[in-house]
C-alpha cells in the first residue's frame, strides 16, 4: 500500500504525477502548511522534518523528491520513467540533482539569481523534446513543477524560457498531470 503525504502546489507535486503516471494505487493525503499539519505530532512521527513529500511503502516513509521519483521509476519499470541504459540513468541522476541543488533553492536568492538559473537550465534542455534524450523521464517531472510554480507566479515571457516552456507545455498535455493539477486544486492550494 501506498500513501502520498503532500502539500499541494508545493514540490510534492512531482511524485504526485509519477503516481499517476505508473499507475500505482495509492492513498493521497494533503497536508496543509498553513495550518501546520505538516507539524502535528502524528505526521512528525512519520516525517521528522515536517517537510512534504512522504511515501509511505507498507507502513516504511521516504522522503525527498528526487529518492521518491527514483523508487516509482524502479518500482513500476513499465512506466518507463528511467532509461534502462547506465548512462541514461546517470544522465537522469545528473538532472535531478542539479534541480535539487541548483533550481529549486534559486528563488530564494533572489529573481535575479532565478532568472539567470532558469535561463541555464534552459540551455542545458535545449531543443529536445525531453531532459534526457527522447524518452520522458522522472526529470522531466521534477523540473516541470519547478516551473510551473515559477510560472505561475512570476508569468515571464514565453520567449525569455523557450524550451522550458515547450516542456512546460507538454506536460500539460500529460493526463497524469491533469489529474495531479486536478487533485491538488481540489484540495486547495496554499503555498507558502
Amino acid at each position: 500500500m501506498l500513501t502520498l503525504y503532500y502539500a499541494p502546489g508545493a514540490s510534492s507535486m512531482a511524485p504526485h504525477i509519477a503516481l499517476f503516471e505508473v499507475g500505482a494505487a495509492f492513498e493521497g493525503r494533503p497536508l496543509s502548511f498553513k495550518r501546520n499539519e505538516n507539524k502535528t505530532p502524528a505526521y512528525l512521527a512519520i516525517n521528522p522534518l515536517g517537510q512534504a513529500p512522504t511515501l509511505v511503502i507498507d507502513g516504511r516513509p521516504l522522503t525527498e523528491v528526487a529518492g521518491i521519483l527514483f523508487y516509482l521509476a524502479k518500482a513500476y519499470p513499465q512506466a518507463r520513467l528511467l532509461p534502462d541504459d547506465a548512462e541514461g540513468q546517470a544522465r537522469v541522476v545528473s538532472w535531478m540533482s542539479y534541480i535539487a541543488a541548483t533550481v529549486h533553492p534559486a528563488r530564494r536568492q533572489g529573481l535575479d539569481h532565478a532568472r539567470k538559473v532558469y535561463a541555464q537550465a534552459d540551455a542545458r534542455l535545449g531543443a529536445r523534446d525531453w531532459a534526457v534524450g527522447d524518452a520522458y523521464s522522472i526529470a522531466d517531472i521534477h523540473l516541470f513543477r519547478l516551473f510551473w510554480r515559477f510560472m505561475g507566479s512570476l508569468n515571464p515571457p514565453a520567449e525569455e524560457f523557450p524550451n522550458l516552456m515547450r516542456l512546460h507545455d507538454a506536460m500539460l498535455q500529460r493526463p497524469a498531470v491533469q489529474r495531479t493539477l486536478e487533485a491538488e486544486a481540489a484540495a486547495g492550494y496554499e503555498l507558502p
